[in-house]
């Protein structure tokens, strides 16, 4: 027995292998607000942290972990003309239309967690309706008991407003959820929101970005059954603070 009864995963590096699924995204955005000029299309990217011909983003780039509204404001000053609405709306599109390139057998995997009786949420930066598009082209859509986006009314990471949403609506104190992730962001709304940080290494961030953070730091979900069956049924969050 463990003491979690839910669990809340961020989309995109943890579901989702980010560089493989936002990368062509990313090229696909850029291009179109360049017009197909290259050269265009490259100085856009540097704007938001993307290399375009490497197809690599930068650390700090606001694509990982930021929402749409602060990636358009990173690109506004460099798109006369466009506004923050249609700018949004654009990259919106763009990001339901994005291929998705799973961390690992999501529908074997979430079906297997959902046995154990473990509720699932999602809690992303990005916007509720590619996300939930994302997960029913995934097939796993209808396995999530709750989703969250920026826009859905309860704030974006590192706040813990999606997370604290998802156990209050579950009926779950929040010390029995644990919050999976790839990125810092992700994990300070874990600790924000009182529950355990798990990290996984499908996003961008290595397991020492996020390591002083995570409870424990994974290769990816598909190792999220064997930590619960080894995990121990009185080890709480203010405890693995304490550590």
């Amino acid at each position: 027995m463990t003491d979690i009864q839910g669990l809340i995963f961020d989309k995109d590096g943890t579901l989702f292998d980010f560089a493989a699924t936002w990368s062509a995204w990313a090229r696909s955005l850029l291009l179109d607000l360049a017009g197909q000029e290259g050269e265009r299309a490259a100085e856009l990217g540097r704007a938001i942290g993307y290399d375009l011909v490497a197809g690599r983003f930068a650390p700090d780039s606001p694509v990982i972990a930021g929402t749409p509204g602060e990636i358009a404001e990173a690109l506004l000053p460099h798109v006369p003309g466009a506004s923050p609405l249609t700018l949004v709306a654009r990259m919106n599109a763009l990001a339901a239309e994005a291929p998705q390139v799973a961390a690992t057998d999501l529908p074997k995997l979430l079906g297997a967690l959902r046995e154990r009786g473990l509720r699932l949420g999602l809690a992303t930066n990005d916007a509720e309706g590619p996300a939930r598009s994302h997960l029913a082209t995934a097939g796993v859509e209808d396995m999530f008991d709750f989703v969250a986006g920026f826009d859905s009314g309860h704030g974006a990471k590192p706040a813990p407003g999606q997370l604290l949403a998802f156990a209050d609506r579950m009926g779950i104190a929040p010390a029995r959820v644990a919050m999976i992730g790839d990125s810092r962001h992700d994990l300070h709304a874990a600790r924000a929101a009182g529950m355990r940080g798990i990290g996984v290494l499908t996003g961008l961030a290595l397991a020492a970005d996020l390591d002083p953070l995570a409870e424990t730091v994974l290769p990816d979900i598909g190792h999220l059954p064997r930590w619960l069956d080894g995990l121990s049924a009185d080890r709480s969050p203010a405890e693995v603070d304490a550590a």
